[in-house]
């Protein structure tokens, strides 16, 4: 008889969908929560159902097996490297240049000053909790979770956009920012982990040369792979060559971006903007753009899918204790006032910005939910008792988020709209929750 093999990615990625599949369809025929939050609760629920048969039946290791399995996967690299370029691009492929346009400072203010501020106020918060608490974590650490919470995600907000009708003149702000702060979060972070991990001081003119090389090229290689995209498909008219040239985009601008060492996540925001907008209205045929839409519409549909189930049954590596638990409850509360002072700041400095006068200040600060990519960035840190305060932090960030946040963030519209004026009112809809 021939050895078992082990698992490989095509097995993983097979369990996975069938997973989300299967999950997608009892939760709506059942229990009929919003897709996404509910692929997240019965994500966790099967990873605390896993812990807790373990626990109480003998012989019982799925909890294991399926750590095992998440190891070997390793989300990380699986969403950092492989999910995010899809989702951002699918995700900037929607987003109205002319309406981004009217609201660029703010947005850009958003996506880095805001960024910034938020580290800076959640680490500082962070570690006067830490010290409270006696907490063995050094301060750099602080920061390090900090950068890593303070980006909204993409795949969260602009899922939110669709599922609770998002106000049209609110869209391109949100959408704006949640492609771009995550770009900017993962450079801070990484900057900020590279001094935390070598124990060197930090240093600030450094940290700002590495900023403007990562980002900045990640800029610059988004708008070369654009471009050439642009030109590509407005060379033919073949809507199944069209939409294998938008996936190369993706894949190859990524990949480059990978041995580059500059942001693959702000190259495809800005190849996802240049292709949803001018090639989308002078490259593409109707027919083209019709295939290209829902092509990418069911990869976004399938990557959300999975994200969300992996987040659920990610809950499976932590077992938190009192400080785990005292430290999650402390992040949810400082990284929201976080972003409402970096919201407030960033909508206020800049006078001709509409964004704060039509309630969209609230909007921002409760629609700027956190999703997967926090939940890889600090598993991705070295594996020691600070990952696991700080993993217990990141955690319940992100499931208040999803679980709260998004659920009631229909509600908030809502309610702005009952109580705006009438100009106001026209631009809060009916949500569709």
């Amino acid at each position: 008889m021939h050895e078992t093999s082990s698992i490989n990615a095509f097995d993983i990625a097979s369990m996975l969908v069938v997973a989300a599949a299967v999950l997608g369809w009892f939760n709506h025929q059942f229990i009929k929560l919003p897709h996404v939050i509910g692929l997240t609760v019965m994500g966790a629920l099967g990873a605390i159902g896993l812990l807790v048969a373990d626990a109480f039946i003998p012989g019982i290791t799925l909890d294991n097996d399926v750590a095992r399995l998440l190891e070997q996967m390793n989300f990380t690299d699986t969403l950092l490297q492989g999910m995010l370029s899809f989702l951002l691009f699918a995700g900037a492929l929607h987003v109205d240049l002319e309406r981004l346009k009217a609201d660029w400072l703010p947005v850009l203010l958003l996506s880095t000053i805001g960024v910034l501020i938020s580290t800076i106020l959640v680490g500082l918060a962070m570690w006067g909790v830490g010290m409270l608490l006696g907490l063995p974590i050094a301060p750099i650490w602080y920061f390090v979770f900090g950068a890593l919470i303070s980006p909204t995600d993409p795949v969260s907000v602009l899922g939110v956009l669709k599922e609770e009708n998002v106000p049209l003149s609110l869209q391109s702000a949100v959408a704006g920012e949640s492609l771009f702060n995550d770009g900017v979060g993962i450079v801070v972070f990484t900057i900020l982990l590279g001094a935390a991990v070598s124990g060197a001081e930090f240093s600030v003119s450094e940290g700002a040369r590495l900023f403007a090389i990562e980002a900045g090229g990640g800029v610059l290689v988004g708008l070369i792979f654009g471009w050439v995209g642009y030109k590509a498909l407005a060379s033919m008219d073949e809507y199944a060559l069209e939409v294998l040239i938008t996936l190369a985009i993706v894949m190859g601008g990524y990949a480059l971006c990978t041995q580059l060492h500059i942001s693959g996540p702000l190259a495809m925001a800005v190849a996802g903007l240049l292709i949803g907008n001018h090639g989308m209205n002078w490259a593409m045929s109707d027919v083209t753009q019709d295939y290209v839409v829902k092509f990418w519409e069911l990869v976004d549909e399938l990557l959300n899918s999975v994200l969300f189930l992996l987040i659920g049954l990610e809950l499976i590596v932590l077992i938190p204790g009192v400080p785990h638990i005292v430290l999650g409850v402390a992040a949810i509360i400082i990284t929201l006032i976080a972003r409402a002072v970096a919201v407030g700041a960033m909508t206020k400095v800049v006078p001709a910005a509409r964004l704060d006068t039509k309630g969209a200040g609230r909007v921002l600060w409760w629609g700027g939910l956190r999703g997967g990519i926090s939940i890889a960035l600090v598993l991705s840190l070295p594996a020691n008792e600070t990952r696991d305060l700080l993993l217990a932090a990141t955690f319940a960030a992100v499931l208040f988020s999803v679980l709260v946040q998004r659920a009631t963030l229909g509600n908030l519209i809502d309610t702005l709209r009952e109580n705006s004026d009438p100009d106001v009112a026209e631009e809060l809809p009916e949500s569709a929750h």
